[in-house]
């Protein structure tokens, strides 16, 4: 779906059409849920803090976030998916996998279900939507976001070479910054330098990474469209500039509960347990969590939670703290059957490269 909260809101609201529109909380702390077309054009993206939005497009329409209204909206999208396919992969309330090697309408071509299904959308929800049409999920997700917004772009099998080769290497999933800083200093700047690093020279740059960067490079991969795939867990965490004393961490946890409260807000069951994780100066992990009585019903309570987890923490008021971190899991459904993961799973080997928001 195309900016498809703020597109939600200028459906609804005629005097919204055409202006720049800022899904977010006002406030020190809020960040960017969504912003329409014409506040992109100012710089505005999801998950910046919204005062610098604001500083970007003064003239932008701040909206707080209607979770309930874009979760009505994105079940009338998923009804329009089922009549093509029941092999749907939800990655969020606007953008999903499908696999329509067969589809029930018996469309002749994976194209022609596309247009049917943005035609649909269109007709009955009054929003558009992108996709992509490619082999296999990889080169889909890239195809889908080629000529956003109301757009549609298709990858022939014998298409796939050549779209790869030039393809800035920074659009391959998993290269952020670091990475790419580490491929620019091997003299990779597209696909096809990275298809000069044999296997070996990336396994030994990015471990097991270094396989999958391979395969992407080619245009291989054979992960399945996976039905109805619950989330299991959501967390943010971050590291300080300085190591910080307990104490001075409460700000840190307010903006991460926020975060995760946000997107805790795009899925439609409840989490039961909240996570509180600290990394002491000396890279000791600990995590604190509670379940309440109910799954918590307010960012506001999520935050207390989180806060009064560290009172659990024994250790000294000395003691410093390198980074902190916030989560939720066992996440709960409607009949009361709850999935539990443990947060932060990497924890032992992360990298201290800044903030980090997890869902799995």
């Amino acid at each position: 779906m195309d900016a498809f909260y703020a597109s939600v809101e200028q459906r609804d609201d005629a005097q919204l059409r055409g202006k720049p529109v800022i899904v977010a909380w006002r406030g020190n702390r809020s960040v960017v849920c969504a912003a329409s077309y014409e506040a992109r054009k100012f710089g505005v993206r999801s998950a910046m803090p919204a005062m610098r939005a604001e500083r970007m497009c003064p003239e932008a329409i701040f909206v707080a976030p209607d979770f309930t209204r874009y979760r009505a909206v994105s079940r009338s999208v998923r009804e329009i998916f089922k009549r093509h396919t029941d092999l749907i992969e939800p990655l969020s309330l606007d953008e999903a996998y499908l696999d329509v090697t067969e589809n029930k309408a018996n469309l002749p071509t994976a194209t022609l279900v596309a247009r049917t299904i943005r035609e649909q959308i269109r007709q009955e929800v009054n929003l558009t939507a992108s996709a992509g049409v490619a082999p296999n999920k990889f080169l889909a997700k890239l195809a889908s976001d080629w000529r956003k917004p109301d757009g549609l772009f298709v990858i022939r099998p014998e298409e796939v070479d050549a779209f790869l080769r030039a393809l800035p290497v920074e659009r391959i999933p998993g290269v952020g910054k670091v990475t790419g800083e580490k491929l620019g200093k091997l003299g990779v700047q597209t696909v096809a330098d990275l298809r000069k690093l044999d296997l070996p020279a990336l396994e030994h740059e990015f471990g097991r990474y270094g396989l999958r960067l391979w395969e992407l490079a080619r245009g291989i991969d054979e992960s399945p469209v996976v039905p109805d795939r619950p989330t299991q867990s959501i967390s943010a965490e971050d590291t300080f500039e300085h190591d910080v004393p307990l104490a001075e961490t409460e700000p840190m946890i307010r903006r991460l509960a926020e975060k995760v409260w946000s997107a805790s807000r795009k899925e439609s069951r409840a989490a039961r347990t909240v996570v509180l994780k600290l990394k002491t100066s000396e890279f000791k992990i600990l995590t604190r969590s509670h379940t309440p009585g109910s799954p918590p019903s307010s960012c506001e309570e999520l935050t207390d939670i989180a806060l009064s987890l560290r009172e659990r923490v024994e250790l000294s008021p000395q003691q410093r703290y390198r980074l902190v971190g916030v989560g939720l899991s066992n996440f709960e459904d409607q009949e009361g059957d709850a999935a539990q993961a443990y947060l932060f799973p990497d924890a032992e080997i992360e990298s201290d490269s800044g903030s980090r928001m997890n869902s799995g």
